[in-house]
Formats: C-alpha cells, sequence, structure tokens
C-alpha cells in the first residue's frame, strides 16, 4: 500500500490507517454495541497483514478498552515498526459518559495510562482529541511539547481543530498534523482546514470517511430498527451524522441517494464503501484516511479503496447526487 510522510514528522503512513473507536465496546456512551474482544484483536491483525502500517486509538475509546485490545495485537503481530496513535482529552465522568477536557494535569495522568495500556515505552504520534475547553488549549499544546522532550511521544497532533485553533498551536509549535472529520456528507474542511495545512507542512488524516457506517450501502429501515441500543447512532438521534435517517422523508432521501452511489460504484468495479473511502483520500493534502473495522472481513474489502481513484468528473457526478440530497433535506424542514 502506498505510503505518505505526515507533515513535518518522519512517519510514513499507509493510504488507510485502522481505526479503532468501534472496538472499544458499547459502555461509554458513544459506542458501537458490544464488542468481543478476540473480534477486536482479529480485526487489527487482519489490517496489520493487509498493509496498513498505522493505528488510530484513543484513551477515549471504551475509556481503556480499544487501547488494551491494539497492545494485545501488537504483542501478537510483534513487529516494532506499526505507527500507533492514540488520543488525550476525553475523560470519564461518573456514569462513564464522555467529557471532553484537556489540561495539563490530566493529559499527564492520561499519557501514562494509554503507554501502559498499549504496552510501549513511547508513543508514535500523540493527538488533542478535541481542543476543549478553548482557554487550555496552548497549555495542552505546550503539555504535549514536553512531552515529545521527555521522550513519551514522538510527535504531537490535534484533532478537530480550524484554521484559527490551528493557527495559535502553530505560533508555539509546528502543528505535524491534524484529524478533522471528511467525507462525501461532511465536506467542512475543503473550506480552509486543507488549504492550511498544505502551506503549513502539517499532515492531515481524515477520519469517518464512511460517515460513521452511513455510506457503506446497509442502510435501510431494518438496519436502524436492528442497532442496539447501546450504539450512538441509535440512541443520539440529533447527532448531524445520523438525524436524517431518524425522520421519514430524510431516510427516504438518503434511501435515493444511496441507491444513485450504489450503481456509480458498480459501474467502477466498487462498492459504496470503497468509493467513499476513495473520495476521502482524493484531495492530494490528505496524508490517510482512518478506516474503521470491528471484526475479521470488514478491512479486506474497504482496504482496496487505496488500489482505485476518482476523476474530477467522477466527483462533479457524484456532487450532484450530494447536492440534491441536501437541497431534498433543506426541503423537508
Amino acid at each position: 500500500m502506498k505510503q505518505n510522510q505526515l507533515g513535518n514528522s518522519d512517519l510514513l503512513l499507509s493510504d488507510i490507517g485502522l481505526g479503532t473507536w468501534a472496538i472499544g465496546g458499547g459502555d461509554w456512551g458513544m459506542g458501537w454495541g458490544e464488542q468481543e474482544e478476540q473480534d477486536s484483536i482479529s480485526c487489527i491483525l487482519e489490517a496489520l497483514e493487509q498493509g496498513i502500517n498505522w493505528i488510530d486509538t484513543a484513551h477515549a475509546y471504551g475509556f481503556g478498552v480499544a487501547e488494551e485490545a491494539v497492545g494485545m495485537a501488537l504483542r501478537e503481530f510483534n513487529d516494532d515498526n506499526i505507527i500507533v496513535a492514540t488520543k488525550c482529552g476525553v475523560l470519564p465522568e461518573e456514569d462513564n459518559k464522555p467529557k471532553r477536557f484537556i489540561s495539563r494535569e490530566t493529559i499527564l495522568e492520561e499519557v501514562d495510562g494509554s503507554l501502559k495500556r498499549l504496552g510501549r515505552d513511547w508513543i508514535d504520534l500523540y493527538q488533542i482529541h478535541w481542543p476543549v475547553p478553548s482557554e487550555n488549549l496552548i497549555e495542552a499544546w505546550e503539555t504535549l511539547q514536553d512531552l515529545k522532550k521527555a521522550g513519551k511521544i514522538r510527535w504531537a497532533g490535534v484533532c478537530n481543530c480550524w484554521q484559527p485553533e490551528l493557527e495559535a498551536l502553530q505560533a508555539v509549535a509546528q502543528v505535524s498534523s491534524n484529524q478533522p472529520m471528511y467525507s462525501m456528507l461532511d465536506r467542512k474542511i475543503e473550506e480552509n482546514v486543507l488549504g492550511w495545512c498544505d502551506q503549513n507542512n502539517s499532515g492531515l488524516l481524515v477520519y469517518s470517511p464512511m460517515h460513521s457506517g452511513v455510506l457503506t450501502g446497509k442502510i435501510s429501515h431494518q438496519w436502524l430498527d436492528s442497532l442496539p441500543q447501546n450504539d450512538w447512532r441509535k440512541h443520539k438521534t440529533d447527532h448531524p451524522v445520523v438525524k436524517p435517517l431518524h425522520s421519514k422523508d430524510g431516510l427516504q432521501a438518503f434511501l435515493i441517494l444511496q441507491e444513485e452511489l450504489r450503481l456509480f460504484a458498480q459501474e467502477r468495479e466498487m462498492t459504496i464503501g470503497q468509493l467513499a473511502v476513495c473520495w476521502a483520500l482524493s484531495p492530494r493534502e490528505v496524508t490517510s484516511a482512518i478506516v474503521g473495522a470491528r471484526k475479521s472481513g470488514q478491512i479486506l474489502e474497504t482496504v482496496q479503496a487505496s488500489n482505485n481513484s476518482l476523476s474530477q468528473d467522477d466527483k462533479n457526478l457524484i456532487m450532484k447526487y450530494i447536492t440534491k440530497f441536501e437541497e431534498s433535506l433543506d426541503h423537508a424542514g
């Protein structure tokens, strides 16, 4: 698989990285339902066997569950060259629901926990998960620079940051990478984040290219009904990613879009999921797209997206479908 240099770092990342949000289990407020540990380990090993050379995880994903699974899989795979990225800044509240919070004190505690769970002496890429609260962002960024000097992390990055935040951080120390959401249905980074990262030699890692499973071709009334209650896509009905699916008109509009994308993808011998990942990889500024998996077999299909590409004519036609879908949502109110 093609590898790309991450910003100003010495990290060479495969086009596709393995995301571990879903393997954090279902007991932390933003889970994807119950998850067997062995399924997690098997899908991580399968991804590495397919040529994916980096894993994206976080303390938040099950509050240690995903990091522990990554650590176990890495010990079994036994290759010190695998790159691990994890995150700080989402903490458990008393009910184990996530709370976004960064501070020097909490980050210093979090990094030691992550190192222990991963079973590593250092973290290749350590990222601020969310810039919350904003008044602590510079202190948090300075803390990551201290961790880099101490040898606990190799490179420092951020997630979910926009141009004003990136510029403030850059004034303190080089932003090696930013990790925003990017998919056909969420294109906000095209406004200024893509350009900023390109101009400032900051790597761009995009998450949820399949829009948290919405762009996989499997959406239906039955699929939505069958989601477990502890899958966030079921109970967070106002979340912008899934909100359209939880109304009659929104779901109907999406099903029309899904069929258009299915036919488009079939003509190019792709699945909708592969098409979605191709879209996310198409901007030259993108270093790698993070793709999730929960069990063996899932990544085998998705990883093939790295062998495909989209022409500008392809993207223009897709945007016609997307624009029609978005306009129908606006009309539905």
